[in-house]
């Protein structure tokens, strides 16, 4: 009997730079690609029909890209602590082969799996590819984790970049996979239709994300993105946040391509960086899902107005860049990070709602939507996080705007109604012209204060105590 292993693909739908798809293939005569389609990932706490949608193509994408290797992928659904274990049993597998998830829910899931796999004679191994730098490799002189970027970047910075690995050019797979394998990932999801506009959605897999890598690693944006990566109405930025959320592309592949000298490229990767904290953090400090991390900030009273609330969801503030900003992710699923730490200081800071409330709703409409960079996103807005902005650094969406949309290109598309304001002045419509701003800058700012101030006084006091 042939040895065979199963190479279990979950967020890293790519055959190129996938470390544990050589590994099976270096070690084992057959290997049988599988993807378990997780209810509990799929309906639960962060459902999204837009990263639905990108999921079932992306896996369309990856299965014909298996059978130009002459092998095949098989989608099953069900609980995946069970539902491999029991696959590799039917296909004669010996051993099942993973990239490691660092977060809560895939951690328990794997442990799960582990225990589950041993007591049926199979191996399970998870190995490194989803992040550039593992959790335990970027640690203090002392042992510790990092809890602020900037030293973490540079200790992330010194490791070495482990080799980047080609894609195999033939993977022998049976030909007669178990009945399962025969459903069409259509047949499983549905049509899992977007929220989002289609003609504006980028297209999903490996093949439009590589091209997607190539045209940024060689273009101006990159040199330039020291100083064009905040410009909304610009090409300025890679749009690769989706293809590294769903490891369409390796992190590792990424930081090689863009490895140019200069403060654009520089710059550049210490975004990735900024991925590889989150994850970290994540991993280490789980209750930052459900509660901020600096705890003396969940003592702040949070509004609840939903009509505000609904007007900040809908792009209807009266504030032009945060309803160009909000209509954006509407649209297309995707919000430019500049614009997403305006608007998530606006709904912290100008309305006083609770980040959770502004985390949820990115979760729901972002194909790139990552549980970890988007709760590490909302904490820093809200000033609530680890290396957190200073909570008295209130964004001025008005000024906001005027800097970074200057021509303010990128409020008249977001925001027809406001096309026949030239430049800059659309930032500022004169009375009538707009809808009413539904909260004051000025009486917001200081509510704000007063709410964060209170909270850290409180804090301090019972230091002290």
């Amino acid at each position: 009997m042939p040895s065979t292993a199963v190479v279990w693909f979950r967020r890293d739908l790519r055959l190129h730079d996938h470390p544990a798809l050589i590994f099976a293939l270096e070690r084992f005569e057959r290997v049988v690609p599988l993807y378990v389609l997780d209810n509990t990932l799929l309906n639960g706490r962060w459902a999204s029909p837009n990263r639905t949608w990108f999921l079932r193509q992306a896996l369309a994408a990856l299965d014909s890209e298996l059978r130009s290797r002459g092998s095949r992928l098989a989608v099953i659904r069900g609980d995946p602590r069970s539902a491999a274990v029991a696959f590799a049993g039917e296909v004669e597998a010996t051993a099942i082969l993973a990239t490691r998830d660092h977060g809560p829910y895939g951690r328990s899931r794997d442990a799960a799996v582990t225990a589950a796999a041993e007591a049926h004679g199979v191996s399970f191994q998870a190995g490194r590819g989803q992040l550039v730098h593992e959790p335990e490799e970027v640690r203090r002189d002392d042992g510790g984790p990092y809890t602020v970027f900037s030293p973490f970047h540079r200790r992330w910075q010194a490791l070495p970049i482990r080799s980047v690995l080609d894609a195999p050019d033939a993977i022998a797979t049976p030909p007669d996979l178990p009945s399962a394998s025969s459903h069409q990932v259509h047949d499983l999801l549905g049509d899992a239709e977007p929220t989002a506009d289609r003609a504006l959605l980028l297209e999903p897999g490996e093949p439009a994300a590589r091209a997607r890598l190539a045209a940024w690693a060689a273009s101006d944006a990159l040199r330039q993105y020291d100083t064009g990566r905040d410009r909304l109405a610009i090409d300025g930025t890679s749009r690769l946040s989706q293809d590294l959320r769903w490891g369409t592309l390796s992190p590792a592949e990424v930081v090689d391509r863009c490895a140019g000298s200069g403060t654009g490229p520089a710059r550049f990767r210490s975004e990735i960086a900024w991925r590889d904290f989150y994850a970290h953090l994540v991993a280490r400090e789980p209750r930052v899902r459900h509660e901020s991390y600096r705890r003396e900030f969940d003592a702040i009273e949070w509004q609840t107005n939903e009509t505000l609330i609904e007007a900040w969801r809908d792009g209807r503030t009266g504030y032009p860049i945060v309803d160009a900003a909000m209509r954006q992710l509407l649209a297309t699923g995707w919000m430019h990070n500049r614009a997403r730490m305006i608007v998530a200081s606006f709904l912290t800071k100008h309305l006083l709602v609770d980040w959770r409330v502004g985390e949820r709703h990115f979760m729901e409409h972002l194909v790139d939507g990552d549980p970890a960079s988007n709760n590490g996103g909302w904490q820093w807005a809200a000033s609530t996080g680890t290396d957190p902005q200073p909570y008295f650094r209130i964004f001025n969406p008005t000024l906001q705007g005027r800097r970074h949309d200057p021509d303010g290109n990128y409020v008249r598309r977001w925001v027809p109604e406001l096309a026949g304001i030239p430049g800059g002045d659309v930032h500022e419509p004169p009375p009538g012209a707009y809808l009413a701003q539904i909260v004051d800058h000025g009486l917001a700012r200081a509510r704000s204060l007063e709410a964060y101030g209170t909270a850290s006084a409180a804090r301090n006091r019972g230091t002290s105590d």
